[in-house]
């Protein structure tokens, strides 16, 4: 399935996508939640349903359902309040590349565990404005992910086992302040307030039934699903990255394993992939002043648009907007 939540009467609410057309889910079927997180919270009741549900309407018995065409409502993230958000670091093309660019050796440590770090889960949005502060906009960055959502808790859950508690796959756009980023991660620390304002997903969650297809074998040495999912990023209708969800080194199985050891995970976490392989302009513009002393660097600006696509999640898209407000009551240190 495809589960897409959108604004209805000023409220977040729960619908199925079949060929661009919304199913409100209450609507389907009585038993059926009105919302994401009540959806994920009973995972193993509801989706047995929603699955019969969406069958019947692809078959033709609709019957009184309330429908209304996905590009004619306003698109929210499909998990709008997540219990929280991990970042994890799964591509070994990004890391390896990130370290050439400032005359590092590939650090060991990569191959050892998976690593993650905690974003702002407060702040998640879907397709839309992404509203940004002067200090976003010295070094804006995006960056080309994917995510997956928990739908049921568990503990010290192994990888081989971990695949079960992933309700679905959908795409993830880092946005990140880079010299906020880096003033901050020199004391240790972060990130921070270079990541904290906005996290993107969307536009929808598709579950694991609708990408079986696209199924291949994980790396040697390793555990957990894995799937040939082309992934792009156009900046202003130009693409700038281009990779694949298969080139990630750990699983989100894996991924899972590290994140549980010893906590509880809940049914609506949020777990990124961490970025792909040139799937932001940190990496993309450190490889171009590698190998041009007069490459001109990109940063996103006021008034860009972005476009991600992951094959088989659809197309979220950001427009870029400067926050207008008054900001000389503030007095941040630099």
């Amino acid at each position: 399935m495809k589960l897409v939540t959108y604004l209805k009467e000023g409220h977040d609410h729960l619908a199925m996508s079949i060929d661009g057309i919304l199913y409100d889910m209450d609507s389907i079927h009585p038993e059926l939640p009105t919302s994401m997180a009540m959806f994920l919270n009973y995972w193993d009741d509801y989706f047995p349903i929603a699955q019969n549900a969406a069958q019947r309407i692809i078959n033709g018995l609709k019957g009184n359902v309330y429908t209304s065409a996905m590009d004619e409502v306003t698109v929210l993230a499909p998990v709008p309040y997540p219990t929280s958000l991990r970042d994890g670091y799964a591509f070994r093309q990004h890391a390896a590349s990130a370290r050439l660019n400032r005359n590092l050796e590939m650090i060991p440590e990569f191959e050892q565990f998976p690593v993650f770090y905690f974003s702002n889960h407060s702040n998640i949005q879907g397709p839309g404005d992404i509203v940004c502060m002067p200090d976003h906009l010295n070094k804006l960055d995006f960056e080309l992910e994917a995510a997956i959502v928990i739908c049921k808790p568990g503990r010290n859950i192994p990888a081989a086992e971990a695949d079960e508690y992933i309700g679905g796959l959908m795409i993830m756009n880092d946005i990140s302040a880079r010299t906020l980023q880096m003033e901050e991660m020199r004391l240790s620390l972060g990130p921070a307030k270079g990541k904290d304002f906005a996290t993107v997903t969307g536009p929808m969650l598709v579950t694991l039934d609708e990408l079986k297809n696209y199924e291949v074998p994980c790396p040697e040495n390793h555990n957990g699903k894995s799937w040939s999912l082309g992934m792009t990023c156009c900046v202003n209708g130009v693409k700038v990255s281009q990779g694949n969800l298969k080139d990630m080194t750990w699983t989100f199985a894996e991924i899972i394993e590290r994140c549980s050891y010893g906590t509880q995970l809940f049914a609506g976490d949020i777990i990124g992939s961490g970025t792909v392989g040139t799937g932001c302009f940190l990496e993309l513009n450190g490889t171009g002043k590698l190998n041009d002393s007069n490459y001109e660097e990109q940063w996103l600006k006021e008034g860009d648009i972005i476009e991600m696509e992951i094959e088989g999640m659809g197309k979220l898209t950001n427009t870029i907007v400067k926050d207008e407000s008054d900001f000389s009551i503030l007095n941040l240190k630099k």
